[in-house]
């Protein structure tokens, strides 16, 4: 069996992939990331794998043993939407993609990798994932652009992987995302308020087409997330390669969202609303809804995790962590 390559393997999306990859009995797993980070290293307590490999040394690795990988899922990047400074983007998400893209062209490995619903930005050309409609889109912040302009690289490209794939993650939630700080999830950062305060605060909406807390997004529960790359990974001989949406094609508020948690954590919904930060106030998305009509098309079928089912899961992990 040829190995298998997680990069960002350390991070949310890519320890919770290599734990799917160990329980179908996939072993031989090359996790790549910056590792050191010691919240993140225990995101991989009980994973399985046959190396670890340096960020920065990744690509010399994969040029070097390439004819030994079967698949490549590159889920790492700078995924910080307050990061405003456009050369670590363009490090660390633009040109190491596209090094990873030239690497798995010439070694005709088979590619998966993560773009974003950021690219989106407000939603003003809709949420479809059609190509011909992804140079319309205008990123609301760097991090968006940097995905963008991947995505723009890669549909350019006439020399490709043997099949290719990019997935464009609406709002990801889900266990082993507690080393991400600011940028986790409204569900672990409301999670936490609750158990301190007994309330959750929520952003107001500075726009009159919207109330307070009525804003919209596609959660999506990340065991989803991961169905759908191993979807592709089981179907890299018949999926047509593209750009992807992954959500679940339903919106819902975040007051959907903080009554899902009080109700899991058995407690009366208190919620207080409180000024969007003005940093990030003009880039904020109101609303996100996935077209997912591509990806049923490719042949996706599995029904995805309700808002109600996904938290209560969430909250149980937390409770027992």
């Amino acid at each position: 069996m040829k190995k298998i390559v997680v990069t960002g393997a350390a991070g949310f999306i890519g320890c919770n992939l290599a734990r799917e990859l160990n329980a179908l009995g996939y072993t031989d797993l090359i996790l790549v990331d910056s590792f050191g980070n010691e919240a993140k290293e225990k995101n991989l307590a009980g994973v399985s794998f046959s190396e670890k490999v340096e960020r920065e040394n990744f690509h010399e690795w994969l040029n070097e043993n390439g004819h030994e990988v079967a698949f490549v899922f590159h889920l790492g990047a700078r995924t910080d939407t307050t990061e405003f400074n456009f050369r670590v983007l363009d490090s660390l998400n633009l040109s190491y993609s596209k090094t990873i893209w030239e690497t798995c062209t010439v070694k005709q490995i088979p590619l998966l990798y993560a773009s974003s619903a950021a690219t989106y930005g407000a939603g003003e050309h809709g949420f479809s994932d059609n190509h011909e409609l992804i140079k319309n889109l205008k990123p609301l912040n760097p991090y968006g652009l940097s995905k963008q302009l991947f995505d723009l690289f890669v549909l350019e490209q006439k020399n490709t992987p043997p099949f290719w794939c990019g997935l464009k993650f609406f709002n990801v939630y889900g266990p082993y995302e507690f080393h991400k700080g600011r940028m986790a999830s409204v569900v672990l950062h409301a999670y936490k308020q609750i158990r301190e305060t007994g309330k959750v605060k929520l952003f107001k909406s500075h726009r009159p087409d919207f109330k307070d807390g009525e804003q919209l997004r596609d959660f999506i529960y990340v065991a989803d997330i991961v169905a759908i790359c191993l979807w592709f990974f089981t179907h890299a001989v018949s999926a047509p390669s593209a750009i992807y949406n992954a959500g679940t094609g339903k919106a819902r508020t975040f007051n959907h969202l903080a009554t899902a948690i009080f109700n899991a954590m058995q407690l009366p919904v208190s919620i207080e609303y409180t000024d969007i930060p003005a940093d990030i106030r003009d880039k904020y998305q109101y609303y996100t809804q996935a077209d997912t009509a591509k990806l049923h098309a490719a042949g996706y079928e599995q029904k995805f995790t309700s808002l109600e089912e996904g938290v209560q899961k969430y909250v149980d992990f937390m409770l027992r962590n």
